[in-house]
């Protein structure tokens, strides 16, 4: 292995939430467990070298002033995405800085719609944009995701038609890879869910976040390359803070092939006067883009024998919670439904036992999905096993 993926770093106390809190009041890691933080949706992996050489670099010059984007910053993008999302039609017009995802999502939902307003997502759903909705004063409409007979998550495309179409909706979110499942849309049905947004004159936001964590024998097909209808009713967002773990950083980036969406875009972006980056954030996004695909291929493989190792374990050893090997990002999402009924306990006593116990996991019931959990993978596999091996002495018992 070329890269660090095995180094036990200590997180605590250096600005990292992930590290610092627990989202279980009254709830304390009991004498004797070290913690293990596995909720919040960054890597405890070492950052990829040659993003902290990029930023060395930058730092060694002593003045940030304002800046502008310069045309190597839209060059990697579009090599990033030629060659490891293979668009070859992206031209720098088409992309546009946002402070984070969910800023970005923000400003389109002011864009397109009103309060009061209803927007179709499907279920289990990203926390985060719920938190959005509810922020803007939008209601959710939610499509459950339906598991096939191998247990594989997938849409429900007669529900999300009869709902935009009895809701009278007109904005969708969709998530691509899905978040918190691990779903890999196969193009065929992304095909299909935009043929079912197009028939209920539907604009998309597309969150492609984790579009670079994708396990091997899949592959992410970016959404608005499915028809040129797609590419022209979708508004797609992008970041390398998931795939290079940038989240304190902040930077993300939307592609809008529309010209009407993307001036509309521009415009509200531009009133609230939030939407500016960070010479640093712009510094780590060059040096991921440009030297991290070697890395990127790594930790793929390292989330992927994550995934296998904590798929078996479960398999054997609570073999009453479902669990879709994710094809995609670095969460896994528990179904503990039956066996929370088998045994008798409700899911909030559950993951009471295992914060207890050390392993700081997160409550999927806030993904609008009764008795799950979702976890965070993304860390060394020595500390997966120690959590798994907690989880089955003092959690699932």
């Amino acid at each position: 292995m070329t890269y660090d993926f095995t180094t036990v770093l200590d997180r605590a106390g250096h600005d990292i939430i992930a590290a610092d809190l627990i989202p279980f009041p009254g709830v304390k890691v009991e004498e004797g467990f070290s913690t293990i933080p596995m909720w919040v949706a960054d890597m405890s992996f070492p950052t990829a070298p040659c993003i902290l050489e990029a930023l060395a670099e930058r730092i060694r010059f002593p003045n940030f002033g304002y800046f502008r984007e310069p045309e190597a910053y839209y060059q990697a993008i579009l090599d990033w995405h030629r060659d490891r999302k293979g668009v070859a039609d992206l031209k720098k017009e088409h992309i546009g800085y946002e402070n984070g995802v969910l800023g970005g999502v923000s400003t389109a939902i002011r864009m397109l719609t009103a309060p009061c307003e209803e927007i179709l997502l499907h279920a289990p759903t990203y926390v985060g944009f719920t938190h959005v909705l509810e922020n803007l004063g939008r209601k959710a409409i939610h499509s459950d995701l339906i598991r096939d007979e191998s247990g594989v998550w997938r849409m429900d495309f007669e529900d999300m038609d009869r709902k935009l179409k009895e809701h009278r909706i007109h904005l969708a979110v969709f998530c691509s890879p899905h978040n918190p499942t691990g779903r890999v849309w196969e193009r065929w049905e992304i095909e299909r869910a935009m043929e079912v947004y197009a028939a209920n004159d539907c604009v998309v936001l597309s969150d492609e976040i984790w579009s670079d964590i994708i396990m091997p024998g899949c592959t992410h097909v970016c959404t608005q390359s499915v028809s040129e209808d797609a590419k022209n009713r979708t508004i797609a967002f992008y970041a390398p803070s998931k795939t290079f773990s940038l989240a304190g950083l902040i930077g993300s980036y939307h592609v809008v092939y529309n010209e009407r969406l993307r001036h509309r875009l521009q415009r509200e972006s531009d009133q609230t006067h939030y939407n500016s980056q960070n010479v640093l954030s712009m510094a780590a996004l060059l040096g991921a883009y440009t030297k991290g695909g070697a890395w990127v291929d790594e930790m793929c493989a390292v989330i992927d024998e994550n995934h296998r190792y904590a798929c078996d374990f479960i398999g054997k050893n609570f073999p009453c919670v479902k669990v879709m090997r994710p094809q995609g990002t670095y969460m896994l999402f528990l179904d503990c439904g039956d066996w929370c009924r088998e045994h008798g306990v409700p899911i909030q006593e559950l993951l009471a036992r295992g914060v207890r116990a050390g392993v700081i996991w997160q409550n999927g019931e806030s993904f609008f999905w009764p008795d799950s959990i979702r976890m965070n993978l993304a860390l060394p596999f020595s500390l997966l096993q120690e959590a798994l091996d907690r989880l089955k002495e003092h959690a699932f018992v």
